[in-house]
């Protein structure tokens, strides 16, 4: 019987061959990402019909029938016809009450190099690879606040003087959010690590904070400060209305930043502090170069949730008289002259864009922030 069977060995090897054109470049991605399997693929059919059924009148809406500033017909007469979108001019002619209330408009510069002044300042604290974090800091935290104050509330340097019932539109919502979000943060540090503390006085002081501000909606902290605190002070003695709401929105987010904190010093092991203590460091530098700094990365996330979730509630000091952007944005929708179908609604689409504009901004610095700190092992 004869055996047929036979061998190959190849005596070469094969050079590098290209990868198979399913899994490359466009249709690789399709093929991972959208129709990796059938569920996923009746998933992506499903979202793709949507968003065609969605996407073509909202388009209609906002460019494509809008009434725009180079429009041929860009009168207010143009937003009343029926088969108007959105009335964009109608933006545009109230775009600085938007942006400064009832600020004087001669004196827009004042507040125009205060947003300049908070951009240069800001940039440089924000960018990690610059040098000179201290100067950085002192700029941003001691020299613009001070500026700005002057430079807003005037009354000095031959400035005339505006007070702050005429502060208004974005100009008041970045303010209440700045000072806010700088202040709740080491406020809520403190009271994080005194929560944690074995001192029953420090402890209980500090839970009961916590506790009696996270109990009540913002909205009745902001009755608090505006109406009811005057009646606790001496007669004639009187509170700034900007000032009251200030202290407000910052120990309230505070109280909240507390527990975000603690958070994070909960999830740090135990041998952490110990490390600390073999170290020889005392309390507060142990917290100040060993644990805080560990902590805080830990809850980045929920630290900048908390700081957008605050930059939206500034919209709750409408109730108490103050003109912020969307305050203005709502009081517009009454004026006769610019009155049509869509008004309302344009007025709010921007108020809302402004506001997606600066939330997602801290929501993308906070995961570039969390990729640039993650010293761990990856998987």
């Amino acid at each position: 019987m004869t055996d047929t069977s036979f061998a190959y060995v190849r005596n070469e090897m094969l050079g590098e061959q290209p990868a198979p054109s399913t899994s490359k470049g466009l249709v690789g991605w399709l093929r991972q990402n959208l129709f990796s399997d059938i569920p996923n693929s009746i998933m992506t059919i499903v979202g793709i019909l949507f968003l065609a059924w969605f996407l073509p009148p909202i388009f209609n809406f906002l460019v494509t029938h809008a009434v725009f500033p180079w429009s041929v017909d860009n009168t207010v007469e143009a937003c009343r016809t029926e088969e108007a979108g959105a009335c964009w001019i109608y933006v545009v002619d109230r775009f600085n009450f938007f942006i400064y209330g009832f600020y004087p408009s001669e004196s827009y510069w004042r507040v125009n190099i205060c947003f300049l002044l908070g951009i240069v300042t800001l940039v440089p604290l924000l960018w990690p690879d610059l040098p000179h974090k201290g100067l950085s800091a002192i700029g941003f935290f001691v020299v613009m606040p001070v500026a700005t104050f002057f430079l807003l509330n005037g009354g000095v340097f031959g400035l005339t003087e505006v007070p702050t019932e005429k502060w208004g539109g974005l100009t008041i919502t970045l303010i209440i959010a700045t000072v806010g979000i700088v202040a709740s943060l080491p406020i809520g540090i403190v009271l994080a690590l005194g929560r944690r503390s074995h001192m029953p006085f420090v402890k209980y002081v500090c839970i009961a904070f916590i506790e009696l501000w996270r109990a009540v909606p913002l909205i009745t902290v902001l009755f608090m400060a505006s109406i009811m605190l005057p009646l606790f002070l001496p007669e004639g003695t009187t509170i700034d209305k900007l000032l009251r709401a200030l202290v407000g929105v910052s120990l309230f987010s505070a109280a909240y930043m507390a527990e975000v904190v603690r958070g994070g010093l909960q999830a740090l092991p135990k041998g952490q502090y110990e490390a600390a203590d073999a170290l020889g460091l005392n309390y507060f530098k142990a917290m100040y170069l060993v644990i805080l700094p560990q902590a805080l990365k830990h809850v980045i996330p929920g630290i900048v949730n908390s700081f957008i979730s605050l930059f939206k509630d500034t919209s709750l000091v409408s109730i108490v008289g103050l003109f912020d952007l969307l305050n203005t944005v709502q009081a517009t929708t009454a004026q006769v002259e610019w009155k049509s179908p869509h008004q309302a609604t344009t007025g709010y689409l921007f108020a809302a864009a402004m506001f997606w504009v600066f939330c997602f901004g801290m929501s993308r610095y906070s995961m570039y922030m969390e990729r640039r700190l993650n010293t761990g092992h990856k998987e």
